[in-house]
């Protein structure tokens, strides 16, 4: 097994969660792990804490907003910046004394935070993981409207109705967009406790994934909708691996672009997943990720 350490580190006039499993300093680059959303916690990409039980110390954290960091509802939309969310993750790194020796690996909207992170070709940034995220939002809302058109007709009906009409709380619209999200989002029934504990939480307190995203994956109204990182990704560097599922709201076009324009991409796509490989397939989609860092590890 491992130790487990948790903590808070400063940030400005906030406090950001972290979790520490294993040894930061044992020798093996440790791995940062950066959640979705916007908007999300740590709980749903738990998972890649069975990195650890091979040496590697893996941390997670709630990003400013979520989970066990500072809640700030009363912040408006132009508050969400993906440049707050760059600024706490250096700051993460300073805190944990890592910042000279670390990978980083991203889900959907964690690995947009990621690929904005590379780009700027940190020092001590040895790998990183993009795991089912776009490299635009246009690409993501085109994907969205082609899976949405594959919906079943009275599930489409009932999601452009209450869309019309705004009523985006009501029963039969939730029930609408969760036929979309058992196809592309967890394809697992029921959803693993940690999955439900991260939309609960989302439901409790929406505010960053409602600023920066918008009511639900495929209606994307927030401060993301024309972000793009495509014209910078020929900036990045460091070993990069790319992941997605068969049925990911992810698509393949989605990706594509990584793939086209980091040097050296490697991309895996689990056969059996949709948008969360780590919960899907997990014992592949950890084998993966341990194999790719292990190969990795810079020689000390």
């Amino acid at each position: 097994m491992y130790n487990i350490t948790e903590g808070y580190a400063s940030f400005r006039h906030y406090q950001t969660w972290y979790r520490i499993c294993g040894d930061l300093h044992n020798g093996q680059t440790p791995l940062v792990v950066a959640h979705g959303g916007p908007g999300c916690t740590h709980d749903y990409v738990d998972a890649f804490r069975d990195i650890a039980l091979s040496g590697r110390a893996v941390i997670h954290y709630d990003q400013l907003g979520n989970g066990r960091s500072t809640h700030l509802p009363e912040q408006p939309a132009e508050f969400w910046q993906v440049a707050l969310f760059l600024a706490e993750l250096d700051n993460l790194l300073t805190h944990l004394g890592i910042a000279d020796n670390y990978a980083l690996l991203g889900q959907s909207w964690g690995g947009m935070l990621t690929a904005e992170h590379a780009v700027r070709r940190p020092a001590g940034l040895q790998a990183i993981v993009i795991a089912n995220s776009p490299a635009s939002m246009a690409l993501w809302l085109a994907a969205a409207a082609r899976l949405r058109a594959e919906l079943p007709a009275e599930a489409q009906a009932s999601l452009l109705e209450h869309e019309a009409a705004g009523t985006l709380e009501s029963a039969a619209y939730r029930q609408a967009t969760q036929v979309f999200y058992q196809r592309h989002v967890c394809r697992l029934s029921p959803w693993p406790e940690e999955v439900k504990r991260t939309f609960a939480a989302m439901e409790t307190d929406p505010t960053v994934y409602h600023a920066m995203n918008g009511p639900t994956e495929f209606h994307v109204i927030g401060t993301l909708k024309s972000w793009s990182i495509i014209d910078r990704l020929s900036l990045i560097q460091v070993p990069t691996l790319l992941l997605s599922g068969r049925y990911d709201e992810a698509a393949p076009e989605v990706v594509q672009p990584f793939m086209d324009h980091i040097n050296g991409a490697q991309w895996v796509i689990f056969e059996h997943s949709s948008h969360m490989p780590h919960v899907e397939e997990r014992p592949a989609c950890m084998a993966a990720v341990a194999g790719f860092l292990n190969r990795h590890d810079p020689i000390i």
